[in-house]
């Protein structure tokens, strides 16, 4: 006879990790981490030789705390060639108006340093350049909010220097460490320019197909030697590989690929748990491999180091290789792996001698053989294309005739993937299956189905969902009366369209910080990123200054058949959103309370398009799964 497993709390899942993210210094004397002071992760730092203990504690002699934050959490840093400095970004109460942090190793004692003291403004990207070591180039808007300028800034001295102005038509910058400065543009018809700058004076290098990038042709990173830029390209393909813009004459000249895969989408902007696609040495910034995801991650190897140390870290751990960090000799590394059952678990390996050792695991409390498995499985739509998914079983029961939660992500120029998530594994801890669709306008599965979503918000995107619901209802795992939406950001749109446009679907619906009015989401985007959006918000969902385009939007807006819904809803949203601002929260419950429909409305003060301290999340998921028992009856901790 099958039996539940225990209920893990909450609180279990989404406190603060342990320790999380350590990365070598590149001088290969130091592991800096995450790790929580007083309920917010701050960046440790301890000696790359010897034990660690199994938790944190202020006693340790052989770790030092490196930062103080007490308002939000850090959720990323990065060392400087030199290992003197640690930087790290952060915004205040998620506005996004990051700033650029500076810790000094040689002055333990002196309190982080804010290298970007200017209100409103943000950081909008970093970069190092071998030549260039003791300094670190800034793209910054504190000159106009929609234009985004070129500085190098000293690391030692914190002096900010212009490098070059945004004349207005620049969507980014590219420094080589041969000096080049380049940039990239936007014609008017969405395609992408490649230019060399020199003193005020643009010359275009080569294009690339807007359609084919849908904001711009990524990853990229400069070649050491200054002649070539890495990008991932589809061009005369539907997959994704990795070419060499040769900057002489624009050629891409063909550097890697996989016959089935695409380069892995790059997701860090959007999510910090995920490793960039180009594996690169930390001070040279040759190219070390490439990752490829399919069901499971490939990596290649595409240098002969990296080609011996790689199999030996794959050995580590039957999860797949995620953050990669080693020093300047790579010689020392560390790494962590990403599981369907597992948080991580962090490893240190000297390829010198052969030997490794487990750091730590960043939940040590969270037992793997508690937790659910997540299985690939591909549904057919009815249109015939085919929809990876990720469907997750709890543990202990029959699978049959499930309470599920249809759980959608955002972007939706994103993807789901195999890999641990926090709020997968509380749902199938709480008795639900999970199905996870990688609808069409989903990146990594080629531009094919990318592109098969331009125009078909609340469309053909929903009717993908339906199909691999109606799949998991065929399979006997779903209870079809039984069943929840849910998603972030356009996953709250597609809960709001699923609850709005196909009412008898479903028995609750939860949307946390999506868009209700199209037309207003693409109003809204903050000033810098207007320009950028041509090929994605206009191509995809339409121009709103266009009174025919407008209607359309409109019609594909939940706000505009809000009468329509019948289920249960849950708004989450952070007050300080700039991505979906509140408005399309405070509107959906305005006008479902009007009508005394049930709704209940989480709205956080302290966060925006991301919750991420600690008890934020603690207060979201407590809310969500009470709402959740409530509305499809499945277990709830008061029960166990």
């Amino acid at each position: 006879m099958s039996s539940s497993p225990a209920l893990i709390p909450v609180e279990e899942f989404f406190t603060a990790p342990s320790r999380t993210r350590a990365r070598i210094s590149p001088d290969g004397t130091k592991i800096a981490y995450l790790a929580p002071w007083r309920d917010r992760l701050n960046v440790f730092v301890r000696a790359s030789a010897g034990g660690w203990p199994e938790t944190e504690s202020a006693d340790d002699p052989a770790s030092w705390r490196a930062t103080s934050e007490e308002r939000r959490s850090i959720e990323s840093f990065f060392w400087t060639a030199d290992s003197r400095f640690l930087l790290f970004t952060q915004d205040r109460d998620g506005d996004e108006n990051a700033h650029l942090h500076r810790v000094d190793l040689a002055h333990p004692d002196e309190p982080a340093v804010d290298l970007t003291p200017i209100d409103g403004a943000r950081v909008l990207g970093t970069q190092f350049c071998a030549d260039r070591p003791e300094s670190v180039f800034v793209q910054l808007n504190a000159r106009r909010a929609d234009l985004g300028d070129l500085y190098e800034l000293e690391l030692d001295t914190g002096l900010l220097v212009l490098i070059a102005e945004n004349p207005g038509d620049v969507t980014g910058w590219v420094r080589t460490p041969t000096g080049r400065i380049l940039t990239f543009g936007l014609a008017d018809d969405g395609t992408h320019l490649l230019s060399e700058w020199n003193a005020g004076t643009s010359t275009l290098i080569t294009r690339f197909s807007g359609l084919d990038h849908p904001f711009a042709p990524l990853p990229f990173a400069p070649t050491p030697d200054g002649t070539g830029l890495w990008i991932g390209s589809p061009r005369g393909s539907d997959r994704t590989r990795l070419v060499k813009v040769d900057l002489a004459g624009g050629e891409q000249i063909g550097v890697d690929g996989h016959p089935v895969f695409d380069l892995d989408t790059p997701r860090p902007e959007a999510d910090p748990r995920f490793p960039s696609s180009l594996i690169l040495h930390p001070v040279t910034g040759e190219l070390l491999g490439a990752r490829y995801l399919g069901a499971r991650q490939e990596i290649h190897a595409l240098e002969p180091h990296f080609a011996a140390v790689l199999p030996k870290l794959a050995e580590l751990s039957d999860g797949d290789l995620a953050h990669v960090s080693c020093d300047a000799e790579a010689r020392r590394w560390v790494v962590d792996f990403t599981h369907d059952r597992d948080p991580g678990v962090t490893w240190y390996y000297d390829h010198a001698t052969g030997t490794a050792e487990r750091l730590f695991r960043p939940y040590p409390h969270l037992d793997p053989a508690h937790l659910a498995p997540v299985t690939p499985v591909t549904v057919t739509s009815r249109d015939g294309l085919d929809l990876p998914c990720h469907l997750t079983l709890p543990i202990g029961v029959e699978h049959r005739d499930l309470p599920t939660v249809v759980l959608l992500h955002g972007g939706p120029w994103y993807r789901d993937s195999w890999g641990y998530d926090p709020e997968v594994q509380l749902l199938a801890n709480r008795g639900y299956a999970v199905l996870q669709v990688d609808f069409r306008g989903s990146t990594g599965y080629g531009k094919a189905h990318t592109q098969a979503a331009i125009g078909q918000f609340a469309g053909r995107m929903h009717d993908d969902v339906i199909d691999a619901l109606d799949w998991a209802v065929e399979q006997g795992c779903t209870d079809r009366d039984r069943v929840a939406i849910y998603g972030c950001s356009y996953g709250g749109y597609a809960a709001l369209v699923g609850a709005a446009f196909t009412p008898d679907r479903f028995a609750a619906a939860i949307s946390y910080t999506g868009m209700s009015d199209l037309t207003d989401l693409v109003r809204s985007v903050v000033p810098f990123a207007r320009r950028s959006v041509v090929n994605s918000y206009l191509r995809y969902i339409g121009d709103p200054d266009d009174p025919a385009q407008e209607a359309d939007m409109l019609a594909r807006s939940p706000i505009s058949r809000v009468d329509a819904i019948t289920a249960p809803v849950l708004l989450i949203h952070g007050a300080n959103d700039v991505r979906v601002h509140r408005s399309n929260a405070d509107r959906i419950a305005a006008a479902l309370r009007a009508r005394d429909a049930e709704v209940e409305y989480l709205l956080n003060d302290r966060e925006g398009h991301w919750f991420v301290n600690p008890d934020s999340n603690i207060e979201l998921y407590a809310t969500l799964e009470r709402f959740l028992a409530r509305h499809l009856g499945a277990r709830v901790p008061d029960e166990a």
